[in-house]
């Protein structure tokens, strides 16, 4: 048995020195004083001295988690694994989560909902691309489906509408089944599903610029007729077809372009 001598508390923490029979002992933190009500006069038994100093231990832990969730939502996951590269004795890591998670301070299907909520707000990210996320931060299907309800079809078609418009407007000097194509791919590539551009195409796509897209074509004939030189007769005009259709022009109109330029082609 050793007898609580002196419980001195440290300057800048909430943490106390405890003497035993006059002398420094161990720290604890201000809770684990609470939890095991030490106070001077106190006697205890070794038993009891390092029942104290493991709970310490805990609590040091704890306070190291806490610092970590101080800036933002975190999932369970990341928690877990956030104590692991603290160095978190592997006895402490369940009972700390469950703490976290009675005190709401660690809880996936919050962490879920906030991040729906704010990716809708302030990104144009589709449900699939939102999925993908926060699987990757291991958040179970329930959770997530859960969440996604929120984004509602009617908002995935606005939010889609304004990336389809932005989109259109970055590949404006593309030819228009190109610029369809890019759009189609963008919409997907955010995580909106495949059907999407169809379902908003008539009211997100350009009215038709016949000029442009002639200016366009005549301007990409012209480098690719070129490029193709090293051929002749009818192969030089199959590779250039092939040429111009992979860059996104209508073969009609190509082949109006050769009728026009017959003549001066070299």
């Amino acid at each position: 048995m050793a007898k609580i001598s002196k419980i001195e508390a440290q300057k800048r923490q909430r943490r106390y020195n405890i003497y035993l029979d006059g002398h420094y002992a161990f720290p604890v933190a201000e809770s684990v004083l609470v939890q095991f009500r030490l106070m001077r006069g106190m006697e205890v038994t070794q038993a009891q001295v390092a029942a104290i100093t493991t709970a310490d231990q805990q609590a040091r832990a704890y306070s190291k988690v806490l610092d970590y969730l101080a800036h933002r939502l975190r999932t369970e996951h990341e928690v877990i694994e956030k104590m692991h590269d603290l160095g978190t004795p592997e006895q402490f890591v369940v009972p700390i989560l469950q703490k976290l998670r009675a005190q709401h301070l660690v809880d996936d299907h919050e962490y879920a909902a906030s991040y729906v909520r704010t990716a809708m707000v302030t990104s144009l990210k589709g449900p699939q691309r939102i999925r993908q996320y926060l699987r990757q931060k291991r958040v179970g299907e329930n959770d997530i489906a859960a969440a996604l309800a929120q984004f509602t079809p009617e908002r995935q078609e606005a939010n889609a509408t304004k990336l389809a418009q932005k989109l259109f407007r970055r590949y404006r000097n593309q030819p228009q089944r190109r610029q369809e194509e890019k759009v189609r791919q963008g919409l997907m590539t955010k995580g909106y599903a495949s059907t999407m551009f169809d379902q908003i195409k008539a009211s997100i796509e350009p009215a038709a610029d016949p000029q442009r897209q002639d200016k366009l074509l005549a301007h990409q004939a012209a480098k690719l007729w070129h490029h193709y030189r090293r051929y002749r007769g009818y192969q030089r005009v199959q590779h250039f077809k092939q040429g111009m259709y992979r860059r996104g022009f209508d073969l009609d109109r190509v082949q109006a372009w050769l009728d026009e330029h017959e003549e001066n082609l070299p």
